[in-house]
């Protein structure tokens, strides 16, 4: 890696340890990464490219004026990560974008990126003006509804109760016919097409039943078999969860979960199967209640200063839990917390802290592929397609361990797919602020996971399960999505195929 400037060499506000400076200075321009990079796929253009995006952050940090057409550029980014894996220099890209992209947000010492005398992650300073001309006044409007409300899933579920009235109506529907969305707000017009519907009754049912009497849900047993109470009943148990799901048989480890915030609210049935998982596993899970954001929205979207705010506090939390690992089921959550050590390096008062808590943290895959398994597995006659989201695959190096799990349940079949480690276009808050490059990416992989036939899509991160089933669907070949943490639950139940297809 190329080291910080010495003495003697130009000086950036922006940098003034000469950090991003170096990361910069290790690309060799060789153009490993552009074929691993999704926007220079999509449209050959140097400056969409990491190696281009690497040159605009370099002349920033020289003192060229930011103007409006470099931070499109930047912008355009995914973060994918694709090109940190492709290139062979090393180059850290993924600490170089996350820095530019505070920079549309605030200028070289505000509080908005956080970074500060120290140089990245260091203390914030007085604000300043912006490095890159501001965003549009609606591009700013809707990052900032996006930041006020996904990391806050009480916020979350306010905001979509109007989009689950539309769903039960049929309103959506036809909006999404009418073309109006796509007049007034491409932005809005994303939201809708992605947000998931809710489960099929079958599905409801079956995630009910599983939780009953395992531990897992609220506590306090069914109402009357088939009345109003007991749907009431199953539909609470089958978001809630206890704060402390004892291991089944010898425990072999306590561990602390996250349950993240699109997760809690979109996908509840996900987090109830990852702790039956562990449980089943012989984990006794710790799921603290006051537990907030991780931070990893604010953090790949550039928001420095509120993602250590939400790293604090998620280290204070976990240290109570006093666990041996906090396992994570979201790509981006699990990337994001394990950068709490780069993320407060610069912290005297919690850079310890940081690291320690950061290297207790596990990808689901990653631990129980660590811890071995005891829990038998029953067969699923089914044949799945697996997608490597981008933070697991790219930014945690994750890649054998969930194929290796699946694998290893009977019947099942792992069919690749092709690009599979290309961005599904979903890429955090991406496929809304960025939609019609995220819908080309979506509707590419939709065509690659169709050409699987297989019948059953498998993922490890919300974002791409919800962009992933709405190309699909909009293709014209919808498919059932399951997260892995379902289908090892399904498989250690023994339960039907079906409560996975339906």
């Amino acid at each position: 890696m190329a080291a910080p400037h010495g003495p003697g060499q130009h000086e950036s506000p922006l940098d003034p340890s000469g950090q991003l400076r170096g990361l910069a200075g290790d690309c060799v321009h060789c153009g490993f990464c552009l074929p691993s990079c999704p926007t220079y796929q999509l449209w050959g253009e140097e400056m969409d490219s990491p190696r281009g995006r690497i040159h605009l952050i370099s002349q920033i940090l020289d003192g060229t004026e930011g103007t409006e057409a470099a931070g499109t550029h930047l912008d355009r980014c995914l973060g994918c990560m694709a090109c940190v894996t492709a290139c062979p220099s090393g180059v850290r890209y993924d600490r170089l974008i996350e820095a530019a992209r505070g920079w549309a947000e605030q200028g070289p010492s505000g509080a908005a990126n956080g970074t500060g005398p120290s140089g990245p992650g260091g203390p914030a300073g007085p604000a300043t003006p912006p490095v890159l001309p501001p965003r549009s006044r609606r591009d700013r409007a809707i990052r900032a509804a996006i930041f006020s409300t996904f990391p806050y899933p009480r916020r979350l579920r306010a905001a979509i109760a109007p989009l689950r009235a539309a769903q039960r109506t049929g309103l959506d529907a036809l909006i999404e016919r009418s073309g109006l969305a796509d007049r007034l707000s491409p932005e809005i017009a994303s939201a809708l097409r992605l947000a998931p519907r809710p489960r099929p009754a079958g599905r409801r049912r079956a995630a009910a039943r599983a939780a009953d009497g395992r531990g897992v849900g609220s506590a306090g047993g069914p109402g009357p078999e088939g009345g109003a109470a007991d749907r009431t009943g199953r539909r609470a148990r089958a978001r809630a969860l206890t704060e402390r799901i004892p291991a089944r048989g010898p425990r072999r480890a306590t561990i602390g979960m996250l349950t993240g915030c699109v997760q809690r609210v979109f996908f509840p049935q996900v987090n109830a199967a990852t702790a039956r998982v562990l449980a089943a596993e012989g984990c006794d899970v710790i799921i603290p209640a006051d537990q907030g954001c991780c931070g990893a929205l604010s953090l790949h979207g550039g928001r420095r200063a509120e993602a250590v705010r939400f790293a604090r506090q998620a280290i204070e939390t976990f240290e109570r839990a006093g666990v041996d690992a906090i396992v994570v089921n979201v790509a981006g959550c699990g990337s994001a917390m394990k950068d709490y050590r780069d993320l407060l390096a610069d912290d005297p008062d919690w850079s310890e802290r940081a690291a320690a808590l950061a290297g207790r943290v596990r990808d689901l895959s990653e631990f129980l592929a660590e811890l071995g398994p005891v829990a038998p597995r029953h067969p699923l006659d089914v044949t799945v397609a697996y997608h490597p989201a981008c933070h697991l695959a790219h930014a945690q190096r994750i890649t054998a361990q969930p194929r290796e799990l699946l694998a290893a349940i009977p019947g099942l079949r792992l069919a690749e797919i092709t690009d599979s480690g290309t961005c599904c276009g979903s890429a955090g808050i991406y496929n809304l602020v960025q939609p019609e490059p995220a819908r080309e990416l979506g509707q590419r992989k939709a065509a690659n996971v169709a050409a699987t036939g297989a019948g059953l899509l498998v993922t490890a991160n919300p974002g791409c399960a919800m962009q992933i089933a709405s190309s699909l669907a909009a293709s014209g070949h919808p498919m059932p999505m399951a997260h892995i943490a379902e289908v090892l639950d399904a498989s250690i139940r023994g339960a039907d195929v079906t409560t996975l297809l339906g």
